[in-house]
């Protein structure tokens, strides 16, 4: 007896030919080739980190710029008895309580420092070693030393001229001030004049400079000239 025909679509997928998986995997090609193309996505290219703004330089005051004139003032003071020139004010309020500028050759003491000077001078008018409220302007930079004598001395701010990358204590070589453990702390604001406070200083040391190889071609041509003197005698 003759089997009946059955329809190839009918047949399972393990009974299909080979030639139909060729057939669709053709077909799925020419869809793909067909079908529009998806632009690629655009790279993300991580963001820059936003650059944080500077804090804003505060302009000098008024008073700032008194007081610090009144310290170049005591400045000269010491260039004219031949020291450094650095001179210092301490204030309360708008008054002046002392001056003093920097002597420790003509007084042999090196403590002698301008900000020494008006320290002491201000405790004897005050008669306080103490001096809460005052405020200290002095031309130059504060040391080391000075900068603990301002500490126990408790002054309440410092205004410096020019800043010294040798002995700096408010941030030049140490910061003095910005001690967290220290159990005072003094507000410092540096820069007050201090084109014109390195100007005195350095025409102050270019001077002493020039008159140091003067007196050395002096004393070569003193020498030269004994040295002369005794040949023709001889």
């Amino acid at each position: 007896m003759n089997e009946p025909l059955v329809p190839a679509g009918a047949l399972g997928a393990s009974a299909q030919p080979d030639n139909d998986a060729g057939a669709d995997a053709a077909g799925q090609a020419q869809l793909a080739m067909t079908a529009p193309a998806t632009p690629p996505e655009p790279s993300r290219l991580p963001e820059s980190p936003t650059c944080p703004e500077l804090p804003a330089t505060p302009p000098v005051s008024e008073r700032d710029l008194r007081f610090m004139a009144l310290a170049q003032a005591a400045a000269e003071e010491a260039r004219a008895a031949g020291e450094v020139p650095v001179g210092a004010v301490l204030v309360r309020g708008d008054e002046v309580i002392a001056k003093g500028f920097n002597h420790p050759i003509g007084a042999h003491d090196p403590s002698a420092h301008a900000e020494m000077v008006a320290l002491r001078a201000a405790a004897q008018s005050l008669a306080n070693y103490r001096l809460p409220g005052c405020e200290l302007y002095v031309t130059l930079e504060p040391c080391l030393m000075c900068a603990g004598a301002i500490m126990h001395a408790r002054i309440a701010r410092v205004v410096f001229g020019a800043r010294d990358p040798k002995t700096g204590a408010c941030g030049s070589v140490v910061d003095a001030f910005a001690n967290p453990q220290l159990n005072h702390h003094t507000t410092v604001c540096g820069g007050v004049l201090e084109a014109e406070c390195g100007a005195a200083l350095k025409s102050f040391f270019a001077e002493r400079r020039r008159a140091s190889r003067e007196a050395r071609a002096a004393a070569r041509g003193e020498g030269q000239g004994a040295d002369e003197a005794s040949g023709s005698i001889g």
